[in-house]
């Protein structure tokens, strides 16, 4: 009985090794042919994605103050993060400073994260439309 199956098995890794040898990899090359119009229009949403006033957008405020402060806070975060314009808002009384426009909420916590390192007091938000 244990002659027969070592035969089984024996037979079964030369059937494989034998079988192996003669399967090849494909190769082939594919080729995209694609209508100019789809890069014309993805330009066009690249741009409709700039659009700083959108209110679906996250951002992330740095700092909420005085106005000379603001505008320090401004400067610190622009040499600090050169991946986001950080501009300042008024609202009665505080001047703020806010970074970002981000698409997702998931990118926004990112950059927070990054963010708090230097600014522990910053937040995420959506501006009010």
């Amino acid at each position: 009985m244990k002659l027969l199956k070592l035969r089984i098995s024996l037979l079964g890794i030369f059937t494989f090794l034998l079988t192996s040898s003669y399967c090849f990899g494909q190769q082939g090359t594919v080729s995209i042919q694609q209508d100019s119009k789809i890069t014309n229009l993805l330009e066009i949403k690249k741009e409709m994605n700039k659009n700083e006033a959108d209110s679906d957008r996250y951002k992330i405020q740095i700092y909420s103050g005085n106005r000379g402060s603001a505008e320090s806070a401004q400067r610190d975060f622009n040499t600090t993060f050169t991946d986001w314009k950080a501009t300042i808002q008024y609202e009665t009384p505080n001047f703020k400073i806010w970074a970002g426009n981000f698409t997702t909420r998931l990118e926004a916590d990112r950059a927070l994260k990054k963010i708090k390192n230097k600014f522990p007091s910053a937040f995420i938000f959506r501006p009010k439309k």
